[in-house]
């Protein structure tokens, strides 16, 4: 990993083993940590969280400057949450690029089902064109939302992403400490599968197809008979 956003991966203890990945120069504490045991794979490349999280009831505001209701407004079969933020020196940069790589090479229908969804962790630079302008780059489809630190804060803390702020730079600037995972969360709103930095594209491909066709399937299993 590129030393720039100094990557690291550190022991949890909140309900029981498991590790996360943060982005950024600030120290994490323990008790920011969720529980996720990347050990178990199931059929998946990533690691299988099911169930583990379910996303808040927590309004966003989207890059047109619309309200944006995180649980009732991911509506794709499979959504993808990352958190991050546009002045991220490398980690965000790779994994928003190696999820449109993954998205470009699947079937259309996959592409079709599957939608990222981008919060900032630093809201007071990240503004609503900012961030669209930002994820463009990547993939148009791309979802970028924000809120007011707090909200922010208590969000990430439901779906296990740690953040620990800012750390000023020698230039005046500053990064922002972050998790650096990719959620994925099915029609259900709860957790399915869960990506660390550097997951071969192949492997993400692999692994959006197979949610896709998981989650299409439950879904006409779920629907009455006409």
């Amino acid at each position: 990993m590129p030393s720039s956003c100094r990557q690291r991966v550190l022991a949890a203890a909140v309900l029981a083993l498991g590790v996360a990945a943060l982005a950024a120069c600030a120290a994490p504490r323990s008790d920011s940590l969720a529980e996720v045991n990347l050990g178990d794979r199931g059929p998946y490349a990533g690691s299988t969280v099911e169930g583990v999280f379910t996303l808040p009831e927590v309004t966003f505001t989207d890059t047109a400057g619309e309200a944006f209701r995180l649980r009732a407004d991911t509506r794709d079969p499979v959504t993808l949450l990352f958190f991050g933020y546009t002045s991220c020196p490398d980690i965000c940069n790779a994994v928003l690029a190696d999820v449109a790589a993954a998205l470009r090479r699947v079937d259309p229908a996959v592409r079709e089902s599957t939608r990222l969804v981008f919060v900032t962790t630093d809201p007071a630079r990240d503004t609503g064109p900012a961030i669209r302008a930002y994820l463009d780059r990547f993939d148009p489809s791309y979802v970028g939302l924000r809120a007011p630190m707090p909200t922010v804060r208590s969000a990430a803390a439901e779906l296990g992403v740690a953040l620990t702020g800012k750390e000023k730079l020698p230039d005046g600037g500053y990064e922002v400490g972050h998790g650096t995972q990719v959620t994925a969360f099915g029609p259900d709103e709860r957790s399915l599968v869960l990506w660390m930095p550097g997951t071969p594209v192949a492997d993400l491909r692999h692994d959006f197809s197979l949610l896709t066709r998981e989650a299409n399937a439950a879904t006409a299993t779920a629907s009455p008979a006409r």
